[in-house]
């Protein structure tokens, strides 16, 4: 899962990002911004590939991973996303929107600290963003039409009504996915991989003073856009804890009254934003959790591991991982009759340990 983390200057976006990858990328509040994102890859925390580990005794042990990609926003707002930066964030599969609403004189803010008003901002932005990927492709189609014959044209006028439909709301500002687009039109524009229409997850970054208005921030939040996933974080206080140990960064958010560190906490309402699960494959020696979306067939989610598994499905021997926890071995889930056989239509659900049979 790939997510890029945006915000307006001075929000705290790259402190973030380094507190998730345990980076030290240049946070400074008025370092030069370059073209180039800051990358991070973090392999995803999950108690299960412990429990797997200490049952089947594997000779490799292969977490998941997310990649964090933040990019650089101008400060000037005529030019706000650049092509560079659309062009990242296109590939990604959700959005990290980092809100200030932190109170520092050594980084000021002009017009004053206003989360609110930030994260409007930065969604106009968004929208902007996918004005430029509309006029864009409706300049291609225009080409492509000038010679185009049936059924090709038809095609072609078909998106064209389309992208001409959504350049118009976008003009109005309303964003792809407020747009109410019919499920086959919203299949055609998962194409463009508009940004106003990914999956936000947003993040106001607090300072280490606001930490017990935590929640009624989130509250708040959430009242005001529903239809986002948000979290309330202190950004610094969480990339100072990602330079420590484990144990001394569970030792230090206990005493702050900070029940879970921003990297698992992000990485838990990303997988639920996205609609994301994990399954577990146990097979050569090798335990690995492998991440699809929820009711992915079983034949698709054999794909994940080899384009062979899926082409060649047979069928999926499926454990729960809580079963198979309990019975304490494959075997012992077998004899229970916790081990099933599933075909083609099965959806592969969160914690399934699955062997997937196949012939090519």
């Amino acid at each position: 899962m790939e997510i890029g983390i945006i915000g307006l200057p001075k929000s705290g976006k790259t402190t973030l990002f380094n507190s998730l990858t345990r980076g030290k990328a240049e946070t400074r509040a008025f370092a030069a911004s370059g073209v180039e994102p800051n990358v991070g890859v973090v392999k995803v925390p999950d108690g299960r590939l412990e429990g797997l580990q200490a049952m089947l005794k594997p000779k490799r042990l292969v977490p998941a991973e997310v990649k964090y990609v933040d990019v650089a926003i101008s400060s000037d707002k005529k030019e706000g996303l650049s092509g560079p930066a659309r062009s990242h964030l296109t590939k990604t599969d959700a959005l990290i929107d980092v809100a200030r609403g932190f109170v520092d004189e050594m980084v000021p803010s002009g017009g004053g600290v206003d989360p609110w008003r930030d994260i409007g901002a930065m969604n106009a932005d968004l929208v902007l963003a996918d004005l430029a990927i509309v006029e864009h492709r409706l300049q291609r189609i225009g080409e492509s039409l000038k010679g185009a014959r049936s059924p090709e044209r038809e095609n072609l006028v078909k998106e064209q009504s389309l992208v001409e439909h959504i350049r118009s709301a976008l003009e109005n500002g309303v964003p792809v996915r407020d747009q109410g687009l019919s499920r086959e039109e919203a299949r055609m524009a998962e194409g463009y991989q508009f940004l106003s229409n990914k999956p936000l997850l947003i993040v106001l970054n607090i300072g280490e003073g606001q930490l017990s208005e935590a929640a009624a921030m989130e509250d708040e939040a959430r009242k005001r856009y529903p239809q986002f996933s948000v979290a309330a974080i202190c950004g610094k206080l969480e990339m100072e804890l990602a330079q420590l140990s484990d144990a001394e960064a569970v030792e230090f958010r206990s005493a702050m009254g900070v029940s879970e560190g921003a990297m698992q906490r992000i990485i838990r309402l990303s997988y639920e934003l996205v609609g994301m699960i994990s399954f577990f494959s146990i097979a050569s020696g090798e335990v690995r959790p492998w991440t699809v979306r929820r009711d992915t067939p079983a034949p698709r989610a054999a794909g994940k591991i080899h384009s062979d598994m899926e082409r060649g499905f047979i069928r999926a021997e499926v454990v729960a991982y809580g079963d198979l926890v309990k019975c304490g071995s494959l075997a012992e889930a077998k004899k229970h009759g916790l081990l099933r056989l599933e075909g083609k239509n099965y959806l592969v659900q969160d914690g399934d340990v699955v062997t997937f049979l196949f012939s090519v």
